[in-house]
């Protein structure tokens, strides 16, 4: 670990989701003798609550955690405006998990055991680029990784894993056209063999569930291209 020596400078607020107690305290006290505002979470719910009460500079996000699937809650942050990079940890080293990452709009990826200087290093990095994606919140839409669910105000209803993989994409690009390859990318595992009318399927499945908990937005289609939530 770093020296205990405060530094001068303020580094950025960084939101550490990791279900490990021992190492979440590792990494907070180290990131914090760095300069930054850390800022801890041992769950996904978590994550999603602190998320919400923090302006945040970046996320450094287990995919392991106890109560969702690391990527899925990457997917609920990106869709509800959280724009910040996000760096994945990992026990699992295989490209198409590391794929899986990407698609789920992780910006990079560290596997356990690592050393704590390399995470620093990339933190640093990714919070000197000047071209971090904006982030825009869809109003009373919601998505939670935990329940697999989509909320609107007071309604809720029920996502599979796949609906909400593939609901949390569009809704992190609002009007925006997600060609085909590139949903189905995210909402599949990469390899996973996914015909155009199985898509389809899906996104009829979405458009209804949209309109049953009363959402302003549906999912519209460019023919031959792709899809995007409107």
């Amino acid at each position: 670990m770093p020296a205990a020596e405060a530094p001068s400078v303020h580094e950025g607020n960084v939101l550490v989701v990791e279900d490990d107690a021992e190492l979440l305290e590792l990494l907070l006290r180290g990131l914090r003798e760095e300069g930054f505002t850390a800022i801890g979470a041992a769950s996904g719910h978590q994550a999603l609550e602190r998320a919400g009460a923090n302006v945040l500079d970046a996320l450094v996000i287990d995919v392991g955690l106890p109560d969702a699937d690391g990527r899925d809650v990457c997917q609920a942050l990106r869709a509800n405006g959280v724009a910040a990079p996000v760096l994945f940890l990992t026990a699992r080293d295989a490209v198409t998990d590391r794929l899986s990452g990407f698609a789920a709009g992780g910006d990079d990826y560290v596997t356990k055991p690592f050393v704590f200087e390399e995470l620093v290093a990339r933190l640093r990095a990714w919070l000197r680029r000047a071209d971090v994606r904006p982030g825009l919140a869809l109003g009373s839409l919601q998505l939670d990784p935990v329940r697999h669910s989509l909320e609107v105000d007071a309604s809720s209803v029920k996502l599979t894993p796949t609906e909400f993989r593939l609901l949390a994409a569009l809704a992190a690009r609002p009007g925006e056209t997600l060609r085909r390859p590139e949903l189905i990318a995210s909402g599949w595992p990469a390899g996973a063999i996914v015909h155009d009318n199985t898509l389809d399927v899906y996104i009829r499945r979405i458009r209804r569930k949209l309109a049953e908990v009363g959402s302003e937005y549906s999912v519209t289609t460019t023919h031959g291209v792709g899809y995007a939530l409107e």
